[in-house]
């Protein structure tokens, strides 16, 4: 009988051992998430804003065409 409890008792430590190391996999994990949500949300601004200067510099280079096709039928 004390076997059984002895047994017990280093099941019960190997499973508390065990959810402490998972428990520190999803510490681990919640913060890269965190980090990658973090990360994303950055790339995403960037994204927009070299879309939005890219239509800029389209608009302008539209625009330069356009006068240089105007002074050509021009001279």
């Amino acid at each position: 009988m004390a076997d059984d409890g002895a047994r017990v008792d280093k099941e019960l430590k190997r499973l508390e051992s065990r959810i402490d190391e998972l428990v520190g996999v999803c510490a681990q994990l919640k913060e890269e998430n965190r980090s990658l949500r973090q990360r994303q949300d950055a790339l995403m601004a960037e994204r927009a804003s070299i879309l939005q200067k890219n239509e800029q510099v389209r608009t302008r280079v539209e625009a330069m065409i356009n006068r240089l096709k105007a002074m050509e039928t021009g001279s």
